[in-house]
Order: structure tokens, then C-alpha cells, then sequence
């Protein structure tokens, strides 16, 4: 009979209660990869969004969560006129339960500016002008709210008819409804008020050049922030909340997945004391049985860890498929989170199984021998 044998036996002489230990382990893990997975997937589709549209810095006020507080639009003519500043753009966004979907970004963009260039026409036709009270649909949005053009969308308390459908290739912007942004300030009563603005510098800028940008930026807006688009999620408020929210959650379930790992193997060695006197009394090492005790915890851990991200996988499919998260963002399935998760499963087995593995090791043999 070999090592590994002895393990593999271990484990399968309480198939039970190995399997329910199994159920606790995965579902820590399942937590990790759908809840890391969708904030990472937020990131990368903001990401995306902002570098498809161009955009080199952008300013908001520093209050808010995840969209900052409205300010007032007259800022945005003090900055077109920094150095380096080759075009900006002002932007209203905000998060509204549109019909059937229970959240959907609704984006407000000035008329005329550079964030309309990325939109590529499936059908119907652009708003007239930025005085018209209509909406283009991404794609996403179409299908999620079942409209086509010609139908009405329901925005506060106006109904607007949807006259295009678009594609921009950026998940968070083909869920979202997008309309003018005098349109969008009228209908919602924030007239003269927007949360974004929108940078792009010239094309022989530094990084340094940028970041002299940003600070000048500061001292006329000292109550906001300028970022450069890359950083702009990554030193959000609201996302680090949301990340920090999303880790103690996992946190929380592996924490569970530790005292069920250790609650089995510490029942393990109780039953199989006289198991362990006899291979101390033919000469095992007190080390060997240690090693022993942390190979099994070790392998329910790594057998938990593929299955907790199957069913973190299949989650984030599940969720994929609700309206509310499939027009916002693509969760992110990345093979280095799946690594670490199966990653952390092995150390929460091996962890589990070092006081077990101890109380082992420091049993007497002839006491032992004679337990039943």
C-alpha cells in the first residue's frame, strides 16, 4: 500500500461528510471567483469604454460612488483652455431603472463631441441635434428592454422615442442609453449640470506632460479630481468599496471552508487513532503522519478548488443572463483568477489541516493501539 494509497483511503472512508466538507470549501471559492470576477470585469469594461472613446483624462468631483456628483458645466470651458487640452467633451451620467431592467447606465453627451465618433449605426439614424428629446440604444440595451426603433423608452417621467440602434464594441456602452446632453439635463431637471468631463491632450504629450495637466486641473477644480483614464476605476470610491466588499465576502466563506476542513480531519484522526498507533509502531516517523494528515486536507482542498470554480463559472453565466448584469459589464474569467483561486483552496486545506495534523503526531502508540 502506498502513501498516496493511505491518503486517497482517508478521505474515502467517510465519503459523506468528505463530500459535504468538499461543499464548503467550494462554495468559498465559488464566492471568490464570481464576486472577484464581476469587480474585475467592472474594471476592464470601464477600461475598455474609456480607451475606445479616446479619452486621456478624466474630471469628476470627488464625492459620489460609483458616478460622481453632478457639478456645474461651466468648468469645462476653463479647461479646453489648459495647455495640451486638444479637445474636450462634457458628460451627465446616471444609473436608473429603465422598464424591465432594474439598473441601466443612461449617458448624456454633449452634442457634437468626440464620445459620439466611436458609434457605429446598426439602424435607424443619430439624433437630429442636441436639442431633440430622443434616444439611441447599444445593442445590449435593445435586446435587454426589447425595443426597436420607433418604440418609446420611458426615461423619469418622459417617454422617448428610441430613432437608432448602435455598436461600439465596449460592453458597459452597448448596454446604455445615450441621448444628447442637453436632453438628458432637461428631462432629469439638472440643467447646466453634468459628473464628467471628458479629455483628450495632444498628441505629442508626455506622461509627464499629463500629469502637470491633472494638477492644473486640481487648482481650478479643488473639490474634484482629474485622472488619468487608465487610473480612473482602479481609484474610485465606490469600486474600492465594491472590491474591498467583494474580498470580505469570499473572505468570510473560506473562513467557513477552514473550519469544516478542520472539523473533518480532526474527526478523521479520532476514528483512525489505532490506525495511527500501528504506523507508529512500525516505524513512521511522528513527521510522516503529519505530512499525512496535511496531504489529505491539502487534496480536499484542491479537490473544493475545482469544484468551487465550476460553480463560480457557472454562477457568473447564470448572472450573465439577468438584464441587470448583462448590460453593464462582462465579468472577468481571466485563467490567473481561476489559478488563484484553485490556488487558495490548497492553502485553506493545508491551513485546515496543521492543528489536526499536530493532535496526530503527538499521540501515544501503545495508547493508541488500544483504542477501538
Amino acid at each position: 500500500m502506498t502513501f498516496f494509497t493511505i491518503v486517497v483511503r482517508g478521505l474515502l472512508r467517510r465519503p459523506v461528510r468528505t463530500g459535504l466538507t468538499l461543499v464548503g470549501i467550494s462554495i468559498g471559492i465559488a464566492a471568490v471567483v464570481a464576486l472577484v470576477g464581476l469587480a474585475s470585469g467592472y474594471e476592464k469594461s470601464i477600461g475598455k469604454h474609456l480607451d475606445m472613446m479616446g479619452v486621456d483624462v478624466v474630471v469628476s468631483n470627488i464625492r459620489g460612488g460609483f458616478l460622481p456628483k453632478v457639478f456645474d458645466a461651466s468648468l469645462q470651458p476653463r479647461i479646453a483652455k489648459l495647455p495640451r487640452v486638444a479637445e474636450t467633451t462634457s458628460v451627465l451620467m446616471e444609473m436608473q431603472s429603465i422598464e424591465e431592467a432594474p439598473m441601466m447606465m443612461v449617458s448624456g453627451r454633449e452634442w457634437g463631441g468626440f464620445t459620439w465618433g466611436n458609434l457605429n449605426l446598426i439602424s435607424g439614424r443619430m439624433p437630429r441635434d442636441g436639442k431633440e428629446h430622443a434616444v439611441i440604444l447599444g445593442r445590449m440595451a435593445a435586446e435587454v428592454l426589447r425595443k426597436k426603433v420607433g418604440d418609446t423608452v420611458q426615461i423619469e417621467a418622459e417617454e422617448l422615442p428610441v430613432v437608432g440602434i448602435v455598436d461600439s464594441g465596449a460592453v458597459i456602452e452597448n448596454g446604455a442609453i445615450m441621448l444628447s446632453l442637453q436632453a438628458l439635463q432637461e428631462v432629469t431637471g439638472n440643467e447646466g449640470k453634468i459628473n464628467f468631463i471628458d479629455v483628450r491632450v495632444a498628441s505629442n504629450s508626455s506622461k509627464e506632460d499629463v500629469s502637470q495637466l491633472c494638477e492644473k486641473i486640481k487648482e481650478i477644480f479643488p473639490e474634484g479630481r482629474a485622472m488619468v483614464a487608465s487610473e480612473v476605476v482602479s481609484t474610485s470610491q465606490g469600486f474600492r468599496i465594491a472590491r474591498a466588499m467583494s474580498w470580505s465576502t469570499s473572505l468570510l466563506a473560506i473562513i467557513v471552508g477552514i473550519l469544516g476542513v478542520m472539523n473533518t480531519m480532526l474527526m478523521t484522526v479520532f476514528e483512525r487513532t489505532h490506525e495511527i498507533g500501528i504506523l507508529l509502531a512500525v516505524g513512521w516517523k511522528r513527521r510522516r503522519i503529519v505530512y499525512m494528515v496535511l496531504c489529505e486536507s491539502a487534496l480536499l482542498g484542491l479537490f473544493g478548488g475545482f469544484v468551487g470554480v465550476a460553480l463560480g463559472a457557472l454562477g457568473i453565466w447564470v448572472l450573465e443572463q439577468t438584464t441587470g448584469v448583462r448590460s453593464l459589464l462582462e465579468p472577468d474569467l481571466s485563467p490567473k483568477l481561476l489559478v488563484t483561486s484553485v490556488a487558495i483552496a490548497v492553502v485553506v486545506g493545508v491551513i485546515s489541516g496543521v492543528y489536526p495534523g499536530w493532535r496526530s503526531s503527538r499521540l501515544s502508540p501503545c495508547l493508541a493501539l488500544q483504542a477501538q
